[in-house]
């Protein structure tokens, strides 16, 4: 401090690792854009799988303008399809921590260049890569902390998240544009067979160049760049082994370190994961008990039904699974109940179910409603559930009823339902 830098070549100075330069910081480049683009795909069928279109209920990013070019009806098969798409998106982005972490570590150099801005068109690249940063590390930190279920962020994760990923990938793209033939030719200008051989004692800097990665002081190495590349894989294999089980489920469950609602939820027929209980969400003995009702409107017309009545109509099963958006899902379950369609045709819409709007009786909390697709309503293995693997809904599965969507996310499948509104009342 009291002889601070005065040249950009002292500030480099003070980044002395002999690993750092132009061919490390490439590899770890190349492994992020391959996996960023799956991780911004996957989040963009995560988000359609909302249908957010069919009603402002679904849609949790509310003036998305053209953003929302991409939209259609998310379709109910492959059933398993969203369990797949957002366990790829979840997994692949706890996978690819270590990776970002490396790839910052090996430009920080750059982030402290002085001057920081030299001219207009520096000053433009400085800011996209202050968006670049800046919204990997978002996108990242408020993607595990969604996982986790620790909202310590201001404002909906869903928004937040949608808007942040559309602002990182702009960034990326300027990036990749103004870098990617600089990093070809880092790639090619050493063997990366050979590197894996190389021995710390081996180990060389790499010969300065201009991108200012290089330290003009570097100090003696303790690790190979072997050793690096080895330490981030370890990182990202240790992360997969701790997540991967929570989405392929079976007997890796019990490895799924990182699953925030424990890995234990119970024996039985109702013993499978759970999001949010009966307790957390508000719901009272009174709410679900005998004098628990089903409304049915459309075309004008409204039944209700007790869960008796719901029990003696024709019943139905289908064996689904359930996905939610922190990456976490289930084993197919063997669900019972009455086809939607069925009680669609109980108030006039016999022949074409429509859309409906399902509204849940729990009294506080997000996804107390959804608008489901009127493909989704026709769909046979649509029910409203009864029981799940031959036993009554446990309260906090949904009892004494809950629908089941094949192909929905997980807080489509609205559990404690108490009113069904068919046709354009949605």
């Amino acid at each position: 401090m009291s002889h601070p830098p005065r040249t950009d070549r002292d500030r480099r100075a003070l980044w002395r690792s002999p690993l750092r330069g132009p061919w490390l910081t490439s590899v770890f480049g190349l492994v992020l854009l391959f996996g960023i683009p799956v991780l911004f795909v996957t989040g963009l069928l995560s988000y359609a799988a909302y249908n957010p279109d069919l009603s402002p209920v679904n849609d949790e990013t509310p003036d998305k303008g053209l953003l929302g070019f991409y939209l259609f009806s998310w379709p109910t098969d492959p059933y398993w399809l969203y369990r797949v798409t957002q366990g790829v998106h979840v997994t692949l982005g706890i996978v690819l921590v270590p990776v970002l972490l490396a790839k910052l570590w090996s430009v920080i150099p750059k982030l402290f260049a002085w001057p920081p801005v030299r001219s207009v068109g520096h000053g433009l690249e400085r800011l996209s890569l202050l968006a670049l940063v800046g919204g990997a590390l978002f996108e990242f930190a408020t993607g595990v902390l969604n996982v986790q279920l620790d909202y310590i962020f201001p404002g909906s994760f869903y928004p937040l998240h949608f808007y942040g990923a559309w602002i990182f990938m702009a960034a990326l793209v300027v990036h990749v544009a103004l870098r990617f033939p600089r990093m070809v030719r880092a790639l090619r200008s050493r063997d990366l067979r050979a590197e894996l051989r190389t021995r710390a004692s081996d180990t060389r800097p790499e010969p300065p160049d201009e991108t200012g990665l290089v330290s003009p002081a570097p100090a003696a190495p303790t690790m190979s760049r072997r050793g690096a590349l080895a330490l981030v894989g370890t990182g990202s294999l240790a992360l997969l082994v701790v997540t991967a089980g929570q989405s392929i489920g079976g007997a890796l469950r019990t490895s799924a370190l990182l699953a925030p609602r424990g890995r234990n939820p119970g024996r039985g027929p109702n013993g499978f994961q759970i999001n949010k209980t009966a307790m957390a969400v508000g719901i009272r003995a009174r709410d679900i008990g005998p004098e628990w009702r089903l409304v049915v409107r459309g075309a004008g017309r409204e039944t209700v039904l007790t869960r008796e009545r719901l029990l003696r109509l024709e019943q139905h099963g289908a064996a689904l699974p359930i996905a939610c958006v922190e990456g976490w899902s289930t084993s197919d379950q063997g669900w019972e109940g009455v086809r939607l369609a069925d009680l669609a045709a109980l108030v006039g819409h016999a022949e074409r179910p429509p859309k409906v709007l399902v509204e849940s009786v729990q009294r506080h909390g997000s996804f107390r409603s959804v608008v489901l697709s009127d493909s989704q309503v026709r769909d046979p293995r649509s029910l409203l559930a009864l029981k799940v693997n031959g036993a009554d809904l446990s309260p906090d599965h949904g009892y004494p009823a809950r629908v089941i969507v094949p192909g929905a996310p997980g807080v489509h499948n609205t559990k404690w339902v108490g009113r069904l509104t068919f046709g354009e009342m949605a």
